[in-house]
């Protein structure tokens, strides 16, 4: 309600300015809204199950009419989005990754992707702030990488996804892209020919163990001993300790890697996982990157809990409907995400954002980022 009021010496009449809406000509409020975003993309609730908890609260609110509050919402917080978007890809380093999505197609699903880049400088003590960024693909072509990094350069983490090879050629414009590629993945081949309690779950003795993969194993545990004492450190510090103490073991590990695979038969699955770090050229030049750059991890980690929460949510949303709505869903994963990578709580950052944006000019947005926003200066703002 905007009351008027006379003047009784002029005779004029006064009201407040109609307020602004979360949405364009929207009804529901920023704390409504972000409540659907957050339960939907940060707690896995799809809009069908909401809409049955609203029903059952005496609050009428279909299906269509919460898929509507998502899409305006999505157009409302494009602006903050692209903040994020440039941020992140201003970086030098990149952890790059991609999982599966069902999307629903005619009769049945079929499997989509759903990609993340990541912006993480904590491990060597970097001043930016981190955040990611999600695409949403139909396929896994190697265009779509491609195509989300084009005009990037710098150096990405990644697993030996093929289609990031034609980022690493020296002829890309405007510069190649170096790889560093992670150890995790390498170490997981291994660890699966080792795992004993794995094995004896599937029924297999424990006899089969391959006792290449377990010194495979503790050789690679060796390096991530020395990344734990050195995480968070200053990048010069890293590279420093990697010089002393990683080197040789990776020296030594190349070494008896390729005399181990010199005595194998190549169908052996020992020699298959010693052949991902080594099966084309320059790959293990790669993997023993982050020996030269302080500012490299050993893994692709970040990457990897950026997506933690799509693997764990896509088995109660059980798939994206449309590939509108996958496109929904990278938009809003990469706010709900960068906001947790800040240690902000994402539901009330974006009611603030829902709530302060249509009134702030646009050269204050950044403040609604999520590392230059703070849960004290939304109350005093709503105060």
């Amino acid at each position: 309600m905007r009351e008027k009021f006379t003047c009784r010496d002029c005779d004029k009449i006064s009201q407040p300015p109609a307020p602004f809406h979360a949405t364009p000509r929207g009804w529901a409020g920023p704390n409504l809204l972000a409540t659907i975003l957050f339960e939907k993309f940060g707690q896995h609730q799809p809009l069908n199950r909401q809409a049955e908890r609203y029903a059952r609260e005496g609050v009428a609110l279909s299906l269509s009419t919460l898929a509507d509050q998502v899409g305006a919402c999505t157009t409302a917080l494009q602006p903050i989005h692209d903040l994020i978007r440039a941020h992140v890809l201003a970086a030098e380093r990149l952890h790059g990754d991609d999982t599966t999505v069902p999307l629903l197609a005619r009769g049945a699903t079929k499997q989509a992707r759903l990609w993340t880049y990541v912006r993480d400088d904590r491990p060597f003590a970097g001043g930016a702030p981190p955040a990611a960024l999600f695409h949403f693909s139909p396929d896994r072509e190697k265009t779509h990488p491609n195509t989300y990094l084009a005009g990037w350069h710098g150096t990405l983490q990644a697993d030996a996804y093929g289609g990031y090879n034609h980022l690493y050629r020296a002829d890309r414009r405007p510069a190649l892209v170096i790889s560093a590629l992670c150890w995790s993945h390498a170490r997981r081949k291994f660890f699966e020919l080792a795992d004993i309690a794995g094995n004896v779950r599937k029924g297999k003795p424990a006899h089969e163990i391959s006792p290449v993969a377990l010194e495979a194993v503790a050789r690679i545990d060796a390096l991530f001993d020395i990344e734990r004492g050195i995480n968070g450190m200053p990048a010069e510090d890293r590279l420093a300790a990697r010089l002393q103490h990683a080197r040789p073991l990776v020296e030594e590990l190349h070494d008896w890697l390729m005399a181990q695979r010199g005595q194998m038969s190549k169908h052996n699955p020992v020699a298959k996982a010693i052949n991902y770090m080594f099966e084309k050229e320059g790959r293990w030049e790669a993997f023993a990157r982050f020996l030269d750059d302080g500012r490299l991890c050993l893994t692709n980690n970040a990457a990897e809990r950026a997506l933690r929460g799509v693997a764990l949510g896509r088995t109660a949303w059980l798939f994206a409907g449309s590939q509108r709505g996958g496109e929904r869903a990278a938009f809003m994963y990469s706010l709900i995400v960068s906001a947790k990578m800040n240690d902000i709580d994402p539901q009330a950052w974006l009611a603030d954002v829902l709530a302060r944006m249509p009134s702030l000019p646009v050269s204050r947005l950044p403040e609604l980022l999520p590392w230059n926003w703070s849960a004290v200066s939304a109350r005093q703002v709503a105060a």
